[in-house]
């Protein structure tokens, strides 16, 4: 079942299309007790179909644990959204619904390798001297 659809792939390429550069989506998943993570994979193989620039690598939670550690995830499924930096950009669950859109923008985003960000906030934010931990949470209720 493809969870895009023929309908939508034209805005997708065009929400896509002021991508800067390669981004690459690291997946965590694994094959049994994972709610999601089957829908997940899906859904993002279907993404990088649409435009070259996006990369899917995949990993097993439990036997890329290493890698798991290293990105700082410890739940699945996981997607992070880097390119050669990892600007701490972690999507837990399936980005469907609100979470697409999101997601669709931390690619660009990350692709260029710019927040969108006033440059006065950027200004206040180099004034952070301890590291800060955010997180965002969403649900369709």
């Amino acid at each position: 079942m493809a969870f895009i659809k023929d309908s939508d792939q034209g805005v997708i390429r065009e929400k896509l299309r002021p991508m800067g550069g390669a981004v690459t989506l690291r997946f965590f998943t694994q094959e049994v007790e994972c709610d999601f993570c089957r829908e997940t994979r899906e859904l993002l193989e279907e993404l990088r179909a649409l435009d070259g620039r996006i990369r899917l690598e995949v990993f097993d939670f439990k036997s890329d644990a290493e890698v798991a550690l290293r990105c700082g995830v410890d739940k699945i499924p996981a997607t992070v959204v880097a390119n050669s930096r990892d600007y701490g950009i972690r999507f837990y669950g399936i980005p469907a619904g609100y979470e697409f859109s999101s997601l669709l923008e931390a690619i660009v985003m990350v692709s260029r390798g710019e927040s969108g960000l006033a440059q006065e906030s950027k200004s206040l934010l180099r004034g952070i001297t301890s590291p800060v931990h955010l997180q965002v949470f969403v649900t369709p209720t």
